[in-house]
This record gives structure tokens, C-alpha cells and sequence, in this order.
């Protein structure tokens, strides 16, 4: 009985096509629930804001802020919760169950934050911590200081806001 194997060889990948590859991968791929990953990004982005909402309210009642006023410290509140939830590995929790819906708000981009300085730390405080935050943090920033730019250019050119 040996040699005689009467079992067809397995496919191997590396004389596959793309697109027998793609069938098979598409065959075994897991069905995704979009409508609920929706609602569960819904919930938490809106208990998110919520939450914000209530720290301003708590700023402008307690502290006799206005509403711009009360939105520095509120941001500055939301960023810290978010550093703490992440710092205890809670958020990454929330963000796992929530999707996108924890990672719109400005708390989503604190835990990014968060993640590349813990993940990145014994490498040191300048090339691990400093250097791993702003990979991700610099094309953000990139994106906001031209955006910003634009912005004030259009409104330059039609005469809008300023004096």
C-alpha cells in the first residue's frame, strides 16, 4: 500500500490565479452584518456625544461658561477618558464591538493615539513614543492644516467671516 494514494492534491497557491484565489476566499469568507455593525456604530458614537454633551452642560452650569467656552475643556475631558479607557485596554473593548462608531469622534483619534504610545514605549520616549504617535498623528494634522487652509482661502475670496 505505499505510493498508491488515490487522494487528489490539494491546490497550491502559488500556481492559482487571481481570481480562483478570489472565488475560494470569497467561499469561505464569513457573512458581515452591516446593518447591525450600523447600529452598533450608531449607539456608541451617539452615547459618545451624549456623553460630551453632558460634560459641557456640566461646564456651562457649574463653571457659568458659555457653550464656546465650555467646548475646550469638554474636548479636553473627552481626550482624557479616552486615554484612560485605553491605557486599561477598555476602549479597544468598545471600539471591537462598536466599529466605526468609536472611532469618528475625537475620542476614536485619542486611543489611536493612546495605542501607538503604549504599543511603542520601550523603544524609548523620542523614537518609539514620539515617533510611532506622529506616523499616525502627522497626516491627520497634515489634512486639517490644508483643509483649514482652503477653507480660508475660499472665504478670503468671497468676503465671508472675518472683518
Amino acid at each position: 500500500m505505499s505510493g498508491s494514494n488515490n487522494q487528489k492534491p490539494k491546490s497550491d497557491i502559488s500556481t492559482m490565479s487571481s481570481a480562483e484565489y478570489q472565488a475560494i476566499a470569497k467561499k469561505h469568507e464569513p457573512p458581515r452584518a452591516v446593518f447591525k455593525n450600523c447600529i452598533r456604530a450608531f449607539l456608541v458614537g451617539g452615547l459618545i456625544c451624549l456623553i460630551g454633551q453632558c460634560i459641557q452642560r456640566f461646564f456651562m452650569t457649574v463653571f457659568d461658561m458659555s457653550t464656546k467656552e465650555a467646548s475646550n475643556p469638554t474636548v479636553a475631558v473627552l481626550i482624557i477618558i479616552s486615554v484612560i479607557l485605553t491605557s486599561f485596554g477598555v476602549y479597544d473593548k468598545i471600539a471591537q464591538w462598536a466599529g466605526a462608531g468609536s472611532a469618528v469622534p475625537v475620542t476614536g483619534f485619542a486611543n489611536s493615539m493612546c495605542s501607538a504610545a503604549l504599543e511603542h514605549r520601550a523603544e524609548g520616549l523620542v523614537l518609539g513614543v514620539g515617533a510611532s504617535m506622529f506616523k499616525l498623528a502627522g497626516s491627520v494634522i497634515v489634512f486639517g492644516t490644508v483643509a483649514a487652509f482652503i477653507i480660508g482661502i475660499i472665504y478670503a475670496v468671497l468676503g465671508i467671516g472675518g472683518r
